[in-house]
C-alpha cells in the first residue's frame, strides 16, 4: 500500500515523538534502587524520597517547561536540607549523584543544581536551554552553584536557586555574580548574548566522576 506525502510525515513525526518518550522514559527506578542499596547499604527514609522522585518525573511529563521548572525547584528545596559537603561526606568538596543527595536528605549548593538539572533533562528540557553556574554570592562572600534556564539562547535566564525558592530572572538576582557555567555540551564564560562558550565539560573532572557514579547507580 502506497502511503501520502502527507501521511508519511505525520507517521515520521509521530515516531519521532515516540523515540523522543522513550528516551526520557529510560530510568528504571527499581533498578536503580536495587543498585543504590547494594552501593550504599540500606536506604532508610532515601527510599521513600527516590519514590517521591519518581512520582514527580512521572506527574511532571509532558508539562509546561516554566511548570516543571518550578515543580523541580520546589522538590529539591524540600526534600534536601542544607549542610556542607564536610559535614555529609567528610571531604571539602564533593559532587554528590541525585540518588546520594535524596539517600541523605540533605547536600550542599552544587547538590541542589545538579539534581535539578538532571530531573529536568529527563523530563525532556533541552540541554541548551539549561546550564549549571558558579556564581560568587555576594552576601555570604561566597562560592555558590545554581540552575540557569535559557527560555532562548539570548535570553535573560531564569535562575533555581536553593538559597530562595521563588525563580527570578538573573537580572533580578544582583547578589549572585556569574563566574562560570556548564553542561553535558560545553563551558561557558559570562557575557553579553549567554556569554562565551570556551570549551566542553569533558574538562570538569567532577562532572565526570559525576556521570560515572551515576552510570554505577544504573542510570543510561
Amino acid at each position: 500500500m502506497r502511503v501520502s506525502g502527507g501521511k508519511a510525515a505525520l507517521a515520521l513525526a509521530l515516531l519521532f515523538v515516540l523515540a523522543a518518550g522513550m528516551l526520557r522514559a529510560d530510568w528504571d527506578f527499581g533498578h536503580i534502587t536495587t543498585r543504590a542499596e547494594q552501593l550504599y547499604g540500606p536506604l532508610g527514609e532515601g527510599r521513600a524520597r527516590l519514590n517521591d522522585w519518581q512520582r514527580l518525573l512521572q506527574e511532571q511529563a509532558g508539562a509546561d517547561e516554566l511548570e516543571q521548572l518550578k515543580a523541580v525547584n520546589r522538590f529539591f528545596n524540600l526534600r534536601l536540607r542544607f549542610r556542607d559537603d564536610i559535614a555529609i561526606w567528610r571531604v571539602q568538596d564533593y559532587w554528590a549523584t541525585p540518588v546520594e543527595a535524596l539517600w541523605r536528605g540533605a547536600g550542599d549548593c552544587e547538590d541542589y543544581a545538579l539534581a535539578k538539572y538532571f530531573s529536568l533533562r529527563q523530563l525532556g528540557v533541552p540541554s541548551d536551554k539549561l546550564r549549571i553556574t558558579y556564581v560568587k554570592a555576594v552576601r555570604l562572600n561566597q562560592a555558590h552553584m545554581v540552575l540557569t534556564y535559557y527560555a532562548h539562547p539570548l535570553a535573560m535566564p531564569l535562575v533555581l536557586d536553593n538559597l530562595i525558592d521563588a525563580i527570578e530572572p538573573a537580572s533580578q538576582r544582583s547578589d549572585l555574580v556569574p563566574v562560570y557555567s556548564f553542561n553535558a555540551e560545553g563551558l561557558w564564560l559570562p557575557g553579553a548574548g549567554g556569554g562565551k562558550q570556551v570549551g566542553d565539560s569533558k574538562k570538569l573532572s567532577r562532572w565526570q566522576d559525576l556521570l560515572k557514579k551515576m552510570r554505577a547507580e544504573g542510570f543510561p
